[in-house]
């Protein structure tokens, strides 16, 4: 069984920084894109950012360059930094993925991981 576990949310104040972690496991052949994707509360998910097995990057406009995506291939894993957090950041982060594994092609989502950014 496929699972992704997020870790690295919490408080932290406003233009402060969190690094958020996903790792995959289980029965996994391949990896395509990984990605982050947030909900604050009565809002819909949004994208926050998303890579490719080659390490290509795409950012919603919204990051303006606060934010980095990057994954370790070899621990099937997948980061986002996050600096100069705004309170408008506040939000459950989930990560995602698209994963090859003994069930075939799938998409797997991660449980979520609070990020509060508050004085």
């Amino acid at each position: 069984q496929v699972q992704l576990v997020e870790s690295g949310g919490g408080l932290v104040q406003p233009g402060g920084s969190l690094r958020l972690s996903c790792a995959a496991s289980g029965s996994i052949f391949s990896i395509y894109v990984m990605g982050w994707v947030r909900q604050a509360p009565g809002k819909q998910r949004e994208l926050v950012a998303r890579i490719t097995s080659g390490g290509m990057t795409t950012y919603a406009d919204y990051v303006n360059g606060r934010f980095t995506i990057s994954r370790d291939n070899a621990k099937n894993t997948v980061y986002l930094q996050m600096n100069s957090l705004k309170p408008e950041d506040t939000a459950v982060y989930y990560c995602n993925a698209q994963i090859q594994s003994d069930y075939g092609l799938r998409g797997y989502w991660g449980q979520g991981t609070q990020v509060t950014v508050s004085s």
